[in-house]
């Protein structure tokens, strides 16, 4: 049984706020949804019912959405066609010359892109992508319902930058216990030592915390916010947020010890986690305003409330808080737009 219908996409799409244009052909769907830019469409083609339309026909088509549009008084129209296929050779002959054409492999439950075709469309892929290997688990569920668990752990999608940063925090916590103060001394943050020509300590610091508590908080939060924030942005760029973040706190410490003259030593991976949350915060903006279980709100509140939990309180590094989520912040804004392809030069 195919669980890839019609239905269910419409039910997707309808989650991203994209309405469903009246048809008389079963066939062919379309689903809109105004964005600043102007009018993005998701044109979806059932390709599996032996229906068979030319290139002509497939441009003429296209066509006639954008004048759909254009005859309503939209000047910006974004069309994105999904070609829902068994064969999927068939449907690359018909979609090879278009850019703004995905094929939905309907046996695979995949999503095939050409490297001829627009590699996002309004963050759409990802979502695709989701999507689609959410029902390839839902198929092996129905298939197999007595394998053993353990064969369905999908070790590639394990989020391994934020397990693996966790334990190494973890594992220095445990050496700085049997080792007293000697990491302490030698990686604390320090703008004395910083003069001194110690500027490792920038780094450094971010991976010592002082005791079992403030471990604790950072790392729990590093776990549950980073898995998704790694998952979103990919764990190359979401480790380059997290070091930049860290750095990025440390040098808002320094300048606030520089301009009050107030010297201290401080360690911890705040400043990281914070610009966790700041990154965090970004994409539930850019989408829509909820990701997975999460509001632009809620997130918000979290960051305010922690900060504000900081200002209240003594011996904490403030700064490093507001510097990392700043910086998490606007990393995540330009890690993003570096990822999206700018695809629409076409319509100028």
């Amino acid at each position: 049984m195919n669980i890839l219908t019609l239905e269910r996409l419409e039910n997707l799409f309808a989650g991203q706020g994209y309405g469903k244009i009246p048809s008389n052909l079963p066939e062919f769907n379309f689903y809109c949804h105004r964005e600043v830019q102007g009018i993005t469409v998701l044109h979806v083609i059932d390709y599996r019912q032996g229906l068979y339309i030319s290139k002509d026909q497939y441009t003429h088509l296209r066509e006639q959405i954008e004048s759909f549009f254009r005859d309503r008084g939209e000047r910006e129209v974004h069309v994105m066609t999904l070609i829902l296929c068994d064969d999927t050779e068939k449907a690359r002959r018909l979609c090879e010359e278009d850019r703004f054409c995905w094929i939905i492999d309907s046996r695979e439950y995949r999503l095939l892109i050409h490297e001829t075709q627009a590699a996002d469309f309004y963050g759409w892929k990802e979502i695709l992508e989701e999507y689609l290997f959410a029902l390839t688990q839902e198929r092996v569920a129905e298939t197999e319902p007595a394998a053993d668990p353990a064969r369905k752990i999908n070790w590639r999608a394990l989020s391994w930058v934020s397990i693996i940063l966790v334990a190494v925090n973890v594992i220095i916590f445990l050496i700085c216990t049997f080792t007293g103060d000697m990491l302490y001394n030698k990686g604390a943050f320090s703008v004395t030592a910083l003069w001194r020509g110690e500027w490792f300590r920038l780094f450094t610091s971010m991976f010592l915390h002082w005791n079992v508590e403030h471990l604790f908080s950072n790392m729990i939060v590093l776990y549950y916010v980073g898995a998704i924030v790694e998952r979103r942005l990919g764990a190359v760029p979401y480790m380059a947020l997290y070091v930049l973040s860290g750095l990025a706190g440390n040098i808002f410490s320094m300048g606030y010890e520089l301009f009050t003259n107030a010297y201290g030593s401080s360690a911890g991976a705040s400043g990281a986690v914070f610009g966790v949350e700041g990154a965090l915060l970004f994409l539930v903006m850019v989408h829509r305003g909820k990701l997975e279980s999460m509001t632009a709100g809620r997130v918000a509140f979290a960051i305010a409330f922690s900060l504000y939990c900081g200002f209240t309180s003594a011996g904490v590094n403030n700064a490093a808080h507001v510097g990392g989520v700043l910086m998490g912040f606007t990393a995540a804004a330009v890690i993003a737009a570096c990822k999206k392809v700018q695809v629409f030069s076409h319509h100028k």
